[in-house]
């Protein structure tokens, strides 16, 4: 590739979330082609709000100003896993869920991954521990030292499984959705 078609890649940023009602976390990603960078990571800290509902209002002003400060281009989010604990589990999609909110009142692209395949897309185990995520982020990411809370590289192993899977999909010449398929399959559809 010349230097000239190499000025001419898009770039692109990824906000990557980790859900959570105590501490969420948050990552923004700079992709330029196959190449990617960490703008910044960090948590927003909830556990100083007794009130459910001032907890969803603070998640959505701190994603809000996130998406107005850096404007990505997509957001990729961590799928709550279900556990034992049902009112957690609730608490927890409320969250998830206010994050969407901010990104859908800004037009934004959202994406969910499930823990086990953020896991995998990063580690390629889907068991890892966060340790074992955090590790392989500071090689791949050259971050100098991991931060105090793994919540925000779990955050940002969203955004690069984000980024890794829609780097799959274009690399197979295939694109997604059904008008798509149903344009590269014309054949396949019954008149």
């Amino acid at each position: 590739m010349g230097k000239e078609a190499k000025n001419q890649q898009k770039e692109k940023i990824i906000l990557g979330i980790d859900p959570g009602t105590t501490v969420m976390g948050y990552g923004l990603l700079l992709v330029t082609g196959n190449s990617y960078s960490v703008l910044q990571f960090g948590v927003i800290h909830l556990k100083k709000y007794s009130d459910h509902a001032l907890k969803l209002k603070k998640i959505f002003d701190k994603i809000s100003g996130i998406l107005e400060e850096f404007s990505p281009d997509a957001v990729a989010l961590e799928a709550p896993f279900y556990g034992q604990n049902v009112q957690s589990m609730l608490k927890l999609g409320r969250a998830q869920g206010v994050a969407m909110a901010a990104a859908l009142a800004k037009e934004i692209a959202i994406t969910e991954y499930s823990p086990k395949k953020v896991k995998q897309s990063v580690t390629g185990n889907g068991n890892a521990s966060k340790e074992q995520v955090a590790e392989m982020l500071k090689t791949l990411l050259n971050l100098k030292e991991l931060p105090q809370l793994l919540d925000a590289t779990d955050a940002l192993a969203v955004a690069l499984c984000h980024h890794f899977h829609e780097g799959r999909i274009q690399t197979r010449g295939r694109s997604a959705g059904w008008k798509s398929f149903l344009s590269e399959n014309p054949d396949r559809v019954k008149k």
